[in-house]
């Protein structure tokens, strides 16, 4: 077992120490605030006049207004939707300050946030809400269409108006609010996330007010953030990374943060030049993408730190992000939504590191071990099952028992990794993911890197497909370069001597682009599909 507090110096770690909350003892910070909305009153009362949030039509608002938005909205909730503390509050709303607003209210109240992907379609959503135990729900009108279901069922549906004109709550003139304290405390339930995959087999994970804080304020320390700083959420804010990596971060911070409806990669570049960007946490989709438009880009000086996590990134995109913009450092994150975000955090600069495809070191409050298939711990740099437990890590999913949280506190990651000799992790597959030919272990993540290295290859996943001899054996979809013309003979051929013979990809199949799910990760389902459909 590797601890965090073991592998961070003091200078992380200053005013941290052991503290039991609810039925937990974790390594935290005893003075942090309450919840979320006490860090953004802290953050107002600093920085009364300073942007806090700028939207998608440029509208900007600075911390006292956002604040007073914050508190009027409560007064909403509270008075009129009939909002109580610890009832549910579904969110449809779009990256914008009106999730932002009614996100920080709903803090406010110590209610509980359930956001919903607005990537997903109305079927999928209501699923959800079937599920959720809503209170209310605060709709987009751009899904206004969707309501009538929701009322169906007995929730109160309060609808945005108008929101590219203005703040899509202003057409309810609510009155300024009168002064009262956020209600929040430390061990109350915060968010109810659902995870990706399909509606029936979706998680609520139940995150609490001390996960979140610790989250945040471990990623303060660890990539080195501070109110002058400002961030573009390029990524969907009712996503993990979104709502506490990016939002709530920089709002306990005192930054700044822009808010984009829609994923552009060329805005967002436009962006980071034009308001002086210092910070992005993305997926490696995300920076993939940004990488097409390199040339249009050629210096992004203003960029000090990315952060990467929700699944591998490839090294040879790590050296392409590296090469472009030199003088930031990239520090993976190895995450999910039932860590709070952050699991373990790269020290340094990965691209300049002699590890770079490792995820970093576990942070302070955060404890991993790895499971051989027995269930015992693995000797250090044996492949084995992940498990996290730690001060930011749920205690239990919604109305679902499951052994995948121990009684004493271990969450089952799903994940392959090991830890090396200097306390680094390696992440190499979901375990799901892992590909069996013949009682040979195939880790999809090495054959990506490979084909990754090979010029003219753009992008490339590999999943398992069926095999008559085998059992299973891997297979690939590569993209390439405008530019380039390899054949699956040229890509095999180059991998010879690369990689064991079993590894190499028994079939290639060259896309336009790799298959994605809404969450921007990898959609290894589909890709076996287009497999099982080039064999009719």
């Amino acid at each position: 077992m590797l601890k965090g507090k073991n592998v961070w110096n003091e200078w992380y770690q200053k005013g941290m120490g052991e503290m039991r909350i609810g039925e937990r003892t974790v390594y935290s910070f005893p003075d942090m605030k309450k919840s979320f909305y006490d860090m953004l009153r802290a953050s107002a009362e600093k920085y009364p006049h300073k942007t806090g949030l700028c939207d998608n039509w440029n509208r900007s608002y600075t911390y006292r207004e956002f604040l007073s938005m914050t508190d009027s909205l409560a007064f909403y909730l509270r008075e009129t939707m009939q909002v109580k503390k610890g009832g549910h509050v579904g969110l449809l709303l779009n990256n914008g300050i009106e999730f932002a607003a009614s996100f920080y209210a709903v803090s406010k109240l110590g209610a509980v946030t359930v956001p919903f992907p607005t990537k997903y379609r109305e079927p999928e959503v209501r699923s959800l809400v079937e599920k959720a135990d809503l209170a209310c729900i605060l709709v987009s009108e751009d899904y206004e269409a969707w309501s009538p279901a929701y009322e169906n069922m007995g929730i109160p549906v309060l609808l945005t108006r108008g929101e590219e004109k203005e703040y899509g709550f202003t057409y309810l003139h609510m009155p300024e609010a009168p002064w009262e304290e956020g209600v929040g405390e430390l061990a109350d339930e915060a968010i109810i996330m659902f995870t990706s995959g399909t509606t029936s087999a979706s998680k609520g994970v139940v995150l609490k007010n001390y996960n979140i804080n610790h989250a945040v304020m471990i990623y303060q320390r660890l990539l080195h953030l501070d109110s002058e700083d400002k961030t573009i959420i390029p990524v969907p804010v009712y996503h993990i990374t979104g709502l506490v990596a990016l939002l709530g971060l920089f709002v306990c911070l005192g930054g700044t943060v822009y808010l984009y409806k829609r994923y552009d990669a060329r805005r967002i570049l436009e962006g980071v030049c034009r308001h002086g960007i210092t910070f992005m946490h993305g997926s490696p989709t995300v920076f993939g993408l940004l990488l097409n438009y390199q040339k249009e880009f050629p210096r992004l000086p203003s960029i000090r730190t990315l952060a990467c996590g929700s699944s591998y990134l490839p090294v040879e995109t790590l050296k392409k992000l590296h090469r472009w913009m030199p003088e930031m450092k990239l520090q993976n994150v190895y995450g999910m939504t039932e860590t709070s975000s952050p699991g373990t955090v790269f020290p340094y600069d990965a691209a300049t590191s002699i590890y770079p495809g490792s995820e970093g070191k576990p942070v302070p409050g955060m404890e991993i071990k790895i499971a051989d298939e027995e269930g015992n711990e693995a000797p250090e740099g044996t492949v084995g099952l992940v498990f996290l437990r730690g001060a930011n890590i749920c205690e239990y999913y919604y109305h679902l028992d499951t052994p995948l949280i121990t009684k004493d506190g271990w969450l089952n990651t799903g994940d392959m990794g090991y830890i090396n000799e200097d306390s680094y992790v390696f992440i190499v597959d979901r375990k799901k993911d892992m590909i069996n030919r013949g009682g040979e272990k195939i880790w999809c993540t090495d054959v990506e890197d490979e084909l990754m290295a090979i010029e003219g290859v753009r992008d490339a996943a590999v999943a398992g497909i069926p095999d008559a001899v085998y059992g299973e054996a891997a297979a690939a979809v590569v993209v390439l370069e405008e530019q380039a013309h390899l054949t699956q003979e040229d890509i095999k051929e180059r991998l010879k001597g690369r990689l064991a013979r079993y590894k190499i990809p028994e079939q290639i199949l060259f896309v336009e682009a790799v298959p994605k799910t809404p969450g921007l990760k990898t959609d290894k389902r589909r890709i076996k599909e287009l497999f099982a459909e080039k064999q009719m």
